[in-house]
């Protein structure tokens, strides 16, 4: 599984031009599924996402995630912006087409997108989705800009030494 994760202050999805979700603060999240992808993928992406400390705390730093944000007032207004991408799992290292045989079929992905959605909504967050399969107009505000990818292969591998004093 990948996942594009960006911060925003508000993000949107259309389809046919009528807007069918929408958040305010909060994350939007476009997801690829792979062929090989587990329900133990999507929940260790869930608990990522939901635990990722990239909002900032009282002294500016990227102390608080997601999870601290709604527990310190249940924040109505902070919510997750499910889109699924398949195109994340693009392969341009041939030619000038991207090729997608990486990523899952519609009919493997369409319902492990669905799960994901409700692994995170089961924490606590306000998610909303776009709509599988449908050509989607998607408008962000991006917050900071954060910007980050997470792939669950790259969960598994172990991770780098910290630098000391970082």
């Amino acid at each position: 599984m990948r996942v594009l994760l960006q911060r925003v202050t508000e993000a949107s999805v259309s389809v046919d031009a009528q807007v069918v979700a929408r958040i305010g603060r909060g994350l939007l999240l476009f997801a690829g599924i792979a062929p090989n992808d587990t329900d133990t993928d999507l929940e260790q992406m869930a608990q990522k996402v939901a635990n990722l400390r990239i909002f900032e705390d009282a002294t500016g730093k990227m102390n608080r995630s997601g999870l601290d944000l709604i527990a310190e007032g249940g924040n109505p207004s902070f919510g997750l912006l499910v889109v699924s991408q398949f195109t994340l799992y693009a392969d341009m290292r041939r030619g000038r087409r991207p090729s997608f045989v990486g990523a899952a079929s519609p009919d493997l992905a369409a319902p492990m997108i669905q799960r994901w959605a409700g692994m995170l909504a089961g924490f606590g967050f306000q998610v909303e989705q776009g709509v599988f399969g449908a050509h989607m107009v998607v408008q962000l505000s991006n917050d900071g800009p954060v910007t980050l990818w997470l792939d669950s292969a790259e969960l598994r591998r172990p991770a780098l030494a910290v630098a000391e004093g970082r």
